[in-house]
């Protein structure tokens, strides 16, 4: 079994009902075990500012699916959430990356993990560091003094995670 974290962010129509509704689908799935999540996260968007603000959380589970098939479980949540792909950080309904895998690197045309902004990102290193305080990255740097040291840019916690109806 692998240990796997992703992101998850939505601005369009019910952003914290289609996390939740993505938890939810995660936590149903036969090859999902042991789901945890964070709180769910109030954003400012990190590319065009001509769209809302995000919902933001990050989840943890064990799973034996291989890495593409993980990617491919999370598109095909996201596409049943009404995803569509129509610009680069743009708005969008659901949107699920993968950020570790284990302590793997992996470098495939169709994913990058660790995924390449996890550093750079507040709205997933803080809730990644609520959810795992001890992890450290496949480079060493530790979670908890990242998001420690990264400026917050006014996030804010939206619903901590023992509210959420998973």
């Amino acid at each position: 079994m692998a240990k796997c974290y992703i992101a998850l962010g939505a601005n369009l129509q019910e952003p914290a009902a289609a996390i939740t509704s993505a938890l939810k689908v995660l936590s149903e799935h036969s090859d999902i075990h042991q789901l945890q999540y964070s709180a769910l996260y109030h954003s400012k968007p990190m590319g065009p500012q001509d769209q809302p603000d995000y919902v933001n959380a990050v989840a943890s589970f064990a799973t034996s699916l291989e890495p593409l098939a993980i990617l491919d479980l999370l598109q095909a949540i996201e596409h049943a959430h009404g995803r569509l792909r129509e610009r680069r950080w743009g708005p969008r309904t659901l949107d699920l990356d993968i950020l570790l895998i284990d302590n793997n690197i992996i470098d495939h045309p169709r994913l990058q993990v660790p995924h390449p902004g996890i550093e750079l990102r507040e709205f997933v290193l803080i809730p990644l560091a609520e959810l795992a305080p001890e992890l450290d990255l496949p480079n060493g740097r530790s979670v908890k003094l990242l998001a420690h040291a990264i400026p917050d840019n006014g996030l804010t916690i939206l619903a901590p995670a023992s509210s959420l109806p998973v």
